[in-house]
């Protein structure tokens, strides 16, 4: 069964956990720009990090496993707070998103919930909304509820198209919140997120609408196999073959496909 992963930081992988994934079935996968275990202190540093995932790994992806490999960028949440460095990242974002492989703003949203967190994400929700870009938000790691009903009021609020974002890092306690929106929900399968058999029992419980898993394989305890072995764990509960295909495959193929730059052939 083919799967595109909608979050994954390849970049912080090696070239066998590409080939690992293609295995497994990973035809396709977006990568966030994310934190990267150190603040950045400079614009600069930003930049080239920027050019480093939409060239870099872009073409990493279909060397080592002929995988396509999509891009969104952001300035994520927790350097939002260098507010001198965070504008002059911001005003150079529009010109990251007319490069070929990228495929929307993200991730964006909140870290501690911070005043320079909610001006940054609001500023790329108008920057992405302009554009009709996809959106990735990343729910705060600490007070999750709080953090996700403030994210919820201030979508609602900027009347932004709800259809082309997808509130990620979802939990058992922000479920009914983001559910509240015509927003597409993420779960993240990553030690101290949500665990896969927890986030397949919301699935039996909420439906496959608009539903969609991830792995955000990073640099730290994670597994670029977590959406295939999510797939394996839902056959084995007796999950209809085309259920299952609906999340792993045809959910982030949607959401992806709003982007003119989403060239990937389903």
């Amino acid at each position: 069964m083919r799967i595109i992963d909608p979050h994954m930081h390849m970049v912080s992988r090696s070239a066998e956990d590409y080939r690992r994934a293609r295995r497994a079935g990973v035809e396709c996968c977006i990568e966030p720009a994310f934190w990267s275990g150190q603040d950045k202190r400079n614009a600069g540093s930003f930049f080239d990090y920027f050019e480093q995932i939409i060239d870099h790994e872009t073409d990493r992806a279909e060397r080592a496993a002929n995988m396509d490999h999509y891009v969104t960028i952001g300035l994520e949440p927790k350097e939002a707070n260098y507010r001198d460095m965070a504008e002059d990242v911001l005003d150079r974002i529009p010109e990251y998103l007319e490069r070929d492989p990228v495929v929307g703003v993200g991730e964006i949203g909140f870290d501690q919930v911070t005043d320079d967190e909610e001006w940054a994400f609001r500023r790329q929700l108008e920057i992405a909304d302009d554009r009709e870009l996809p959106v990735i938000i990343h729910t705060p790691h600490t007070d999750k509820p709080s953090g996700t009903e403030r994210i919820v009021e201030i979508v609602e609020e900027m009347g932004v198209t709800q259809e082309r974002i997808i509130i990620d890092h979802n939990t058992e306690n922000t479920i009914d919140i983001s559910t509240r929106t015509d927003c597409w929900i993420g779960f993240t399968l990553y030690p101290g997120k949500i665990e896969t058999g927890s986030a397949i029992d919301l699935l039996e419980e909420y439906g496959t609408d608009n539903m969609i898993f991830n792995s955000a394989a990073d640099w730290d305890p994670s597994d670029p196999l977590a959406v295939p072995k999510a797939r394996d764990e839902m056959l084995d509960r007796g999950w209809d073959r085309e259920d299952v295909r609906k999340v792993v495959f045809e959910n982030p193929y949607e959401f992806f496909d709003q982007s003119p730059n989403f060239d990937y052939e389903a």
